[in-house]
């Protein structure tokens, strides 16, 4: 893969953001298991711009077509788009999935602990490491805090959406920051809804957010991301 154009730095972007402000991860999002549509005929690259333009540090690209409505040409339009490195968020459970990351254009893989065994996890993060991609493990509980830093996790995720019931829990980001190190880039994901919740987790100690849901029903992403940058 050498061959390829160099992977942006998408941890290294979102540290150096998170020391003025909460950084940004804005997310690409056509529809939700649980909602349905949420803007089902977006344009990838449009929406990028204006996620750039109201000082997104990342953008987040959901390729899962059954579930998310995503594909892989929204990732290479959306990163076309934009100079700011770009999350695969999407269901990586194979060496090949994490090859197939690199391969059409991303910077960073989505790995979820809950879907991987520790050695799994271990492989697919080191593999993807090898071929120049960042990692976000995602968590939900300290159980698998410590699988994810076993694995050397340097970016954490912690999913405030349980998996089965897709019911949010507000408290668990806030729990769970008081209980990952100070040397592993923190991030909370879903359920964030407006600027009183980016505060709550700004205090908490964590350096960005990923928001998705209440950015792409916004009808104004650029401001809508403006206010979520909390100093």
């Amino acid at each position: 893969m050498s061959d390829l154009e160099p992977c942006r730095g998408f941890a290294s972007r979102l540290r150096v953001d998170a020391q003025s402000s909460l950084a940004v991860i804005a997310e690409v999002k056509r529809r939700s298991p649980s909602k349905g549509d949420l803007f089902a005929d977006l344009d990838p690259a449009v929406l990028a711009r204006q996620y750039e333009a109201g000082g997104a540090s990342c953008i987040s690209v959901l390729t899962d077509g059954p579930h998310f409505g995503g594909s892989v040409d929204d990732l290479r339009a959306a990163r076309s788009a934009v100079g700011l490195p770009v999350l695969r968020k999407d269901f990586t459970a194979a060496e090949r999935d994490v090859l197939d990351t690199r391969l059409m254009g991303a910077d960073c893989i989505l790995l979820i602990a809950a879907a991987l065994d520790p050695s799994e996890l271990v492989d697919l993060s080191g593999l993807a490491l090898d071929s120049g991609l960042d990692v976000l493990v995602e968590i939900h509980d300290e159980d698998e805090l410590a699988v994810a830093l076993a694995a050397g996790a340097q970016a954490i995720g912690v999913n405030q959406r349980d998996l089965v019931t897709f019911e949010v829990d507000h408290a668990r980001a806030e729990r769970m920051a008081d209980v990952i190190p100070d040397s592993v880039v923190r991030i909370a994901e879903s359920g964030v809804r407006d600027t009183a919740d980016a505060a709550n987790l700004r205090r908490a100690g964590y350096d960005a957010i990923l928001v998705g849901e209440t950015l792409v029903r916004s009808g104004d992403p650029t401001s809508a991301l403006r206010s979520l940058r909390i100093a």
